[in-house]
């Protein structure tokens, strides 16, 4: 059988590195990649390369930007009333979807799991603590996902959290358990937002 040549069997290799991108599709992709105008193509190329230029994790929050720090931290027009704790950058465009949240957000770059030697120290957890060793906050939502790793995770910065004057809460369970909060829709994200609950 004749494989493909290198320069399109590295395409396809790195194509396949992409999270829910198989065989199949990075196949399909390569080909559109090569058929498609070369100037489309070099584009791609290039937003590629400058977004893992210019972009970095926020100073403040660690969520993704080109600023320091980011948008959301800088912006006036946030309620600095409460503070929203996510897993990962992209769990914030799901929450600012929704239209419904507009206080601050924290992200951990990650869930507790010691299965893969993930551990508290491993996480950006002592910057969220600081924050609120400020004063500033009078509310922590834990918007984690509810699968274990999230679950276990919540838990553990509920501890940890208990010592504060400071209202604990986690978003409602409207979202499908064992889900992930990037793969719910923004009708799901709101109702969990708006139906979340203290943590006792």
């Amino acid at each position: 059988m004749i494989d493909y040549t290198p320069p399109l069997a590295r395409l396809i290799a790195e194509l396949k590195k992409i999270p829910g991108i198989g065989r199949k599709s990075a196949q399909r992709i390569a080909y559109f990649l090569l058929r498609t105008d070369k100037k489309n193509a070099l584009a791609l190329a290039e937003s590629i390369v400058q977004a893992r230029e210019t972009i970095f994790h926020c100073s403040v929050c660690n969520n993704i930007t080109a600023v320091d720090p980011c948008e959301i931290c800088s912006s006036l027009d946030r309620d600095d009333a409460s503070i929203c704790v996510v897993e990962e950058p992209f769990n914030i465009h799901s929450i600012e979807k929704t239209g419904l949240f507009h206080g601050h957000y924290h992200v951990l770059l990650g869930t507790l799991s010691p299965i893969r030697g993930i551990g508290p120290d491993e996480l950006r957890i002592a910057g969220l603590l600081q924050r609120i060793r400020a004063g500033r906050y009078r509310e922590v939502i834990l918007a984690t996902s509810p699968t274990t790793e999230g679950s276990a995770t919540a838990h553990y910065l509920t501890e940890i959290l208990r010592e504060y004057k400071i209202t604990i809460s986690r978003i409602a369970l409207g979202l499908p358990v064992g889900s992930d909060l990037d793969y719910a829709d923004e009708m799901t994200i709101a109702k969990a937002i708006e139906g979340r609950l203290e943590v006792k």
